[in-house]
C-alpha cells in the first residue's frame, strides 16, 4: 500500500493569496522589508477611496506622500508614525485607530483600525509584511454624534465606565449644576467622586452600578465642588461607548423644589403663630359645607366655644349665626368671588350674648389643600357708643326738620346698618342705582355712558336726578354715601 505524501501536491502561490485576499471584508496591505507596496485587495483600496494599486503608491514613502493621517484627537501623526513605516521598523501594533484622509483634504474621511501582520517561512527575517486594515468610520461618527449631542444636552449628565467605574465624559449642564471642573471629573473614581453616598437601598444600587444594570430613579444628594450638597435625582442607563460597557447617569436640580417645600413650611408656620396670637378672632373651614377646623384664642373669647367644642361641626351645630340666611348668602359669595369684606353681621355667644361683628372671609389654601379663612372683628362696643350718641342727638333735637337729608340717613345707618346696607334709605332706580356703582368704581360720564351703551347727555341727567335724591352735590360725597349703604363695595 502507497503511504500518502506529506508534500502538497501544489504549493501556495501569491495568486493564491490574492485571491484570498479579494475575498476579506478587511483591507490587506502586502509590502517587502524594503518598502515596496506589492498588493492591496479591494477592500483596502475602497477603503482610501481608490481603485487602482498605483494609486496608493509604490513604496511606503509614496504613501505617506498621497495620505494624511491623523490620531483621533485630530492631532496630525508624525511621518515615522504611520503604520506602514512602523511596520518597516519592526513595531507591533494590535489595535491602531487613525483617521486618514487624501493628502489636499482638509478633514479626514475614513476612520482605520489596524494591525499589523508578518509573514516568513524558516522563523527568521521575514519575507513580507501586512496590514490589516477595519473601516469603523460608521461607529466612530454615531460616537461623534452621540458626544455632541451629549454636550449639547442641557440636562446635566455624565458617564462611568463599569469596568473600573471611572468618569469618561461629563457634559456643561452637570459642570454647571456641580460647580466643578471638567478636568476634576473626568478620570476620577465613583469613590473619589460618590453622589450615591446618601441614596435609599444603597447596597441594590451599587450592585446595579457594578454590573452595569439600569439604575432605577432616586434621590441623592450631590456634591458640589464648593463643600455642600444639591438635591438630585438620578437614573442611569447601559450604554456602549467606544466599544466598553458604560452607564450614562443623567440628574435633575430637585433643590429649587426643596427650598418651596422648605419656604411653604416656613410660611405656613408664620401664618399658624399669626393665627393664633391675633386678637381678631378666626376661623379655619373646609369643605362645601364650611365644616371648622381651626379656632384661635380671641374666637374663643369672643364666642366662648373651645376647640374641643367646634372642631368638625359647621355653624348651624353651633347656632353661631343669628341670621343663618345671611350666613349662607356670604358662603355663595365666597364660592361664587373667593371671599368678601366688612360685612357686619350678630354672632351669639355660648351663653346667648350677641356680639355685632364686622366679617371677611377668604378662600385660601393651607396644608396643600383648600379652605376658607373667616375674621370676626368685635364692633359690640363700638355700636353702642355709636347708638348712645344717636339717642343723645335725637333726645336734643326733638324738632330735627331742619337737619339736611344727609344727616338723617346718616343716623339712620348708625342705628342700624345691617339694614341700611341691604336698603337704601332712598329709593333709587335701576338705572340710577347702575349709574351709582359705576360712580364708585372711578368712572367718569364718557366712561359710563359707553359702558351702558347710553348718551353723555343721558348720564348727566341720570346724575343729577341722583345727587338731588341722595342730597350731594359732587362725585366724592356720592361715593362716600353709597359706601355707607353698601352700594358698589
Amino acid at each position: 500500500m502507497t503511504k500518502p505524501s506529506k508534500k502538497p501536491l501544489h504549493a501556495p502561490t501569491l495568486h493564491h493569496l490574492d485571491q484570498l485576499m479579494a475575498g476579506l471584508l478587511e483591507g490587506v496591505i502586502l509590502i517587502d522589508p524594503t518598502g515596496v507596496i506589492l498588493s492591496a485587495n479591494p477592500a483596502a483600496l475602497e477603503m482610501h477611496g481608490v481603485a487602482k494599486l498605483e494609486d496608493l503608491g509604490e513604496t511606503a514613502d509614496d504613501y505617506v506622500a498621497r495620505f494624511s493621517l491623523r490620531y483621533r484627537d485630530h492631532r496630525r501623526l508624525p511621518r515615522r508614525d504611520y503604520p506602514l513605516l512602523r511596520l518597516l521598523a519592526g513595531e507591533s501594533f494590535p489595535d491602531l485607530i487613525v483617521e486618514v484622509a487624501p493628502a489636499n483634504a482638509d478633514e479626514p474621511r475614513w476612520v482605520h483600525q489596524v494591525r499589523d501582520i508578518v509573514m516568513d517561512e524558516d522563523g527568521g527575517e521575514p519575507d513580507c509584511l501586512g496590514l490589516v486594515i477595519n473601516d469603523v468610520s460608521e461607529r466612530f461618527d454615531a460616537e461623534d454624534r452621540f458626544e455632541a449631542m451629549f454636550h449639547a444636552n442641557p440636562a446635566p449628565a455624565l458617564i462611568l465606565r463599569v469596568a473600573d467605574q471611572r468618569f469618561v465624559l461629563v457634559n456643561q449642564g452637570f459642570l454647571d449644576l456641580s460647580g466643578y471642573a471638567r478636568d476634576a471629573i473626568i478620570g476620577r473614581t465613583l469613590l473619589d467622586f460618590d453622589f450615591l453616598a446618601e441614596v435609599d437601598r444603597k447596597a441594590f444600587v451599587r450592585d446595579c452600578v457594578a454590573h452595569g444594570k439600569v439604575v432605577p430613579q432616586l434621590e441623592a444628594e450631590l456634591p458640589l465642588a464648593g463643600g455642600d450638597t444639591t438635591l438630585v435625582v438620578l437614573a442611569g442607563q447601559p450604554i456602549e461607548v467606544a466599544n466598553q460597557d458604560c452607564l450614562l447617569f443623567t440628574f435633575a436640580d430637585l433643590e429649587p423644589r426643596r427650598r418651596a417645600e422648605r419656604a411653604l413650611q416656613d410660611s405656613e408656620r408664620h401664618l399658624a403663630s399669626v393665627f393664633e396670637m391675633a386678637p381678631v378672632a378666626m376661623v379655619v373651614t373646609e369643605g362645601e359645607d364650611n365644616r371648622i377646623t381651626q379656632v384661635n384664642a380671641a374666637f374663643e373669647t369672643l364666642t366662648g366655644y373651645d376647640d374641643a367644642a367646634v372642631i368638625g361641626r359647621v355653624a348651624d351645630d353651633l347656632q353661631l349665626w343669628n341670621d343663618a340666611a345671611q350666613r349662607e348668602g356670604l358662603e355663595q359669595e365666597i364660592a361664587q368671588r373667593g371671599g368678601f369684606r366688612g360685612h357686619d353681621v350678630r354672632l351669639l355667644h355660648r351663653n346667648g350674648d350677641a356680639a355685632d361683628c364686622l366679617v371677611s372671609a377668604e378662600r385660601i389654601s393651607m396644608d396643600g389643600g383648600p379652605c376658607v379663612l373667616w375674621l370676626y372683628q368685635d364692633i359690640s362696643t363700638r355700636r353702642r357708643s355709636e347708638l348712645e350718641l344717636v339717642e343723645a342727638i335725637e333726645a336734643v333735637m326733638k324738632d330735627a326738620n331742619w337737619l339736611s337729608r344727609s344727616i338723617m340717613d346718616k343716623l339712620a345707618t348708625l342705628r342700624n346698618p345691617r339694614t341700611s346696607k341691604d336698603s337704601p334709605a332712598t329709593d333709587l332706580s335701576k338705572r340710577e342705582r347702575e349709574v351709582l356703582e359705576l360712580i364708585c368704581q372711578d368712572l367718569d360720564d364718557a366712561a359710563i355712558a359707553e359702558r351702558l351703551g347710553l348718551s353723555r347727555n343721558t348720564v348727566r341727567n341720570h346724575v343729577a336726578r341722583l345727587y338731588a335724591k341722595i342730597g350731594v352735590n359732587r362725585r366724592s360725597a356720592a361715593v362716600v354715601w353709597a359706601h355707607e349703604r353698601g352700594v358698589g363695595g
